[in-house]
């Protein structure tokens, strides 16, 4: 698993210090809010930019045996079950502020089965940046 908490911090830094501009922080596309809004799964955390609304996670998969469904959002349970399905593909974690639009990558991992034709013992391991 790869965490993003570091980068989180330094980019949350520079905006309280003005030297990001909260435009450039909080710059979610309409893709992206519509994905939390249909497939997000809502978080206790609140926004660390408006601190009015909470966070939405927005999860997105990747990965070449994926097809069409690779760079989309999906729910947990899709997830889980193209994790038992599908030899290998990454999971990308976005946080998301529906209110004032920040977004940033939380994490991402590697989910799939051990073998390459999809029917093996289901697997987790640290996907690479």
């Amino acid at each position: 698993m790869v965490d993003y908490a570091l980068q989180r911090r330094a980019l949350l830094a520079g905006v309280a210090a003005g030297r990001v501009p909260t435009a450039e922080a909080c710059d979610a596309g309409a893709y992206l809010l519509s994905a939390a809004s249909h497939h997000g799964r809502p978080t206790a955390r609140t926004c660390p930019v408006c601190h009015r609304e909470p966070l939405t996670e927005v999860l997105w998969i990747f990965g070449e045996r994926l097809g069409a469904a690779a760079g989309s959002a999906r729910s947990a349970d899709e997830i889980s079950r193209l994790a038992d399905a599908i030899s290998e593909f990454t999971v990308h974690v976005v946080e998301v502020c529906r209110g004032c639009r920040w977004n940033h990558l939380v994490q991402s991992y590697v989910l799939g089965t051990d073998d390459a034709s999809g029917g093996g013992r289901r697997r987790r391991r640290t996907a690479t940046t």
